[in-house]
């Protein structure tokens, strides 16, 4: 038996059941939200009734974890899509993507077994080579092959060389998601970002190159074909994120790093000369609102600027080349991490902010932290105080010495040269 909030429980009931555990496992549903609500409101939803049998809500439970189990209460088995579909006209097919929901809802290039031919020349691995199992939205079991990523490439507009990379991006399924406005970013190190052309200068974070435009899109359809993300079904974001149109997939700029600055995969232990792709997660990304001053140092507004993010653990910012050179040349920060420890250290905000944050007080508080629920609310606390869990990334033309600050937390490195 499964307590779940009422927006997410008709997953649990279909989805869930179908995909992940084949069993007859019984959901009871309560109201949502249940975050920052009084003492009173939360007893007053378990003396009220199951969202899912309409039974007041401890007779739900008890009955859920009680009663004899019936036989039309196990799932069905989910029937898998046909390999090939049956022929006709390029709208109707169209047509057909979009109310499937195996697009991002602009036309897609329709996968035929020519182009997708073509596209698996762009890795040495077998079309049936199993690449993941549990692919699914929450853990799910959604097995795919390489060829069923191939499709997705040729689909999204890919190049057979960019196949490697968006090979690496699937093994990365499921990309975590959240009933907040949470995103992604997709990071790309190594030579192959030369190679295929991803942009990692002037205007990397706009659409303003083809590699960096179709690698993002691609995740998109990996997520909803392959982790079979279908809002208000398997997802319930309630506002969702612009962000997600693109991934914000980008390329560090490597080559104008600062004397004694490694590269994001360097820093993570691969060598310069091998390629990664990272997978970033998160929900705020903040723009400075204008190029570094002379009179402030960029380090204090940065530190200024995390009182913002939504996330208190952790931090990404994404700066200019001429940015990381003033920290290094003027600042005196000689390495990523050395700018990491500053901010780590220095990073503040009120205790009455940390907590009034839903992701903080939601999972964080009910395991207690202690050093900052007794602290008094105006007093000032450090909210990041792990430069583990804060990232540097380099990228832009140098044309203005801008940055954003986001609260993404980063996953491994992944190896793009593995699927080659």
């Amino acid at each position: 038996m499964a307590l779940s909030n009422e927006n997410i429980v008709s997953f649990g009931i279909d989805g869930h059941a179908k995909y992940s555990t084949g069993m007859p496992l019984r959901f009871v549903g309560m109201p949502y939200p249940f975050t920052g609500l009084s003492e009173e409101k939360l007893k007053n939803y378990l003396n009220g009734t199951d969202n899912v049998t309409g039974k007041p809500l401890m007779q739900a439970i008890i009955d859920a974890l009680t009663l004899p189990i019936k036989e039309s209460e196990w799932p069905g088995e989910p029937a898998p899509e046909p390999r090939l579909l049956k022929p006709d006209t390029e709208d109707n097919l169209q047509r057909l993507f979009k109310d499937k929901g195996w697009t991002d809802y602009n036309p897609v290039i329709l996968p035929t077994e020519e182009k997708v031919k073509r596209m698996l020349e762009g890795t040495s691995h077998a079309p049936d080579e199993l690449v993941k199992k549990e692919a699914g939205t929450f853990g799910t079991q959604r097995p795919f092959t390489v060829e069923k990523i191939a499709i997705i490439a040729v689909m999204a507009g890919a190049k057979p060389e960019y196949f490697p990379v968006i090979l690496a991006l699937s093994s990365q399924v499921p990309y975590m998601d959240s009933t907040t406005s949470s995103s992604r970013m997709v990071l790309i190190n190594g030579p192959i970002r030369e190679e295929i052309g991803v942009n990692s200068g002037i205007g990397a974070l706009g659409p303003n190159a083809e590699a960096n435009s179709v690698i993002g899109r691609s995740m998109v359809l990996i997520h909803k074909i392959i982790q079979g993300y279908k809002e208000g079904v398997s997802g319930f974001s309630s506002l969702s994120n612009p962000i997600l149109y693109n991934n914000l997939t980008i390329a560090e700029n490597e080559e104008n790093l600062p004397e004694g600055w490694k590269p994001f995969h360097v820093q993570k232990g691969f060598k310069p000369e091998q390629s990664t792709l990272t997978v970033f997660f998160g929900w705020n990304f903040v723009n400075c609102s204008g190029s570094v001053v002379e009179h402030y140092a960029p380090q204090l507004m940065m530190r200024d600027f995390t009182r913002v993010l939504a996330a208190t653990s952790g931090a990404t910012l994404i700066m200019d080349p001429s940015v990381a050179n003033l920290l290094m040349e003027t600042q005196g920060f000689k390495t990523k991490e050395a700018f990491h420890e500053w901010l780590a250290k220095n990073a503040e905000m009120p205790a009455r902010q940390y907590w009034a944050n839903s992701i903080v007080s939601g999972m964080q508080g009910p395991t207690g932290a202690k050093d900052y629920k007794d602290i008094p609310e105006e007093r000032m606390v450090n909210h990041m105080s792990n430069p583990k869990m804060i990232n540097t990334v380099v990228v832009g033309g140098k044309t203005a010495s801008v940055w954003f600050i986001s609260d993404f937390m980063a996953g491994m490195p992944v190896s793009i040269d593995a699927w080659r």
